[in-house]
């Protein structure tokens, strides 16, 4: 168990769009956990998607932040001993993990069309997660040697089916999920060159020495996924804290769509932070 001198936490806000109420919650939760334990929090730029990531987002996600009131001692516009913080600029790391993977055989290239998937995957239970991958390329998993870089396949985690991960999260209590029913097969590196979300967390994470991750409930499952990883990699585990999903009035959860609720448009509506962090108790359940 982490200790007040060894606490790591951190904020991992990508900027595809502006932050609304459910980050500032979950960025919140995170900031709190870190001064109780008198930590470290380490900001992440997690700007890997060419096409969504703009800097204008990452320099209004900063401005955000700080205006919140949330403090961080490591991060892109501080510096500190893990720079570089942005993930684009983290490829070499990514690449890195890749190749351990493909010379363990944990991951094998997939060549499947986005029409085969959509004909042939399974849909999961959570409308927002990934369908299930039915395995078509599995038998590749020989092929993966030929490959000195990713780029051009989807690279998959192979998962043993009907393998239970469990783990205790802070917040939600005990979790568990079997591999082949609740998720498949997942992507750790796309087609088009760019390391997957599931694998750039992890590596980053533990390169990083994050203690705790805290992040929104939307993510227990991908922390199944992410276990699975730590593990193929040898790398230390952290603890999890995956705070409640803010909702908008119709019951969904809120994304960078609703920019009536982004820290921005609330600003500009005249609301303090602690007005707005007022509204956070109940996401936080």
């Amino acid at each position: 168990m982490s200790t007040a001198a060894t606490y790591r936490g951190r904020l991992a806000p990508s900027p595809t769009g502006r932050l609304h109420l459910g980050h500032a919650c979950t960025f919140w939760t995170a900031y709190l956990r870190a001064q109780e334990q008198k930590g470290v929090l380490v900001l992440r730029d997690e700007d890997l998607d060419p096409q969504r990531s703009k800097p204008e987002y990452a320099e209004a996600m900063l401005e955000d932040l700080k205006w919140l009131g949330i403090e961080w001692q490591e991060g892109p516009d501080i510096g500190g001993p893990f720079a570089p913080y942005r993930q684009s600029l983290r490829r070499e790391f990514y690449l890195d993990a890749w190749r351990k993977l493909r010379d363990s055989g944990a991951i094998y290239p997939c060549t499947c069309s986005r029409k085969e998937l959509a004909l042939a995957t399974t849909a999961p239970n959570d409308v927002d997660d990934e369908p299930l991958y039915p395995g078509r390329c599995r038998n590749k998993a020989e092929e993966a040697s030929r490959y000195e870089f990713p780029a051009g396949v989807n690279w998959r985690f192979r998962v043993s089916d009907a393998e239970v991960i469990e783990f205790a999260d802070q917040h939600q209590g005990s979790q568990s999920y079997v591999a082949g029913r609740d998720f498949g097969d997942f992507v750790v590196w796309r087609r088009d060159d760019v390391p997957a979300y599931q694998l750039a967390v992890v590596v980053d994470d533990a390169a990083m020495r994050v203690t705790e991750v805290v992040r929104g409930a939307d993510l227990l499952k991908s922390t199944a996924r992410q276990l699975l990883l730590l593990r193929s990699l040898g790398l230390p585990v952290p603890r999890y804290f995956h705070c409640g999903l803010v909702r908008d009035t119709f019951g969904a959860r809120l994304a960078k769509r609703h920019d009536a609720l982004s820290l921005r448009a609330l600003r500009q509506l005249g609301q303090s932070p602690a007005e707005v962090l007022s509204l956070c108790n109940g996401g936080q359940s």
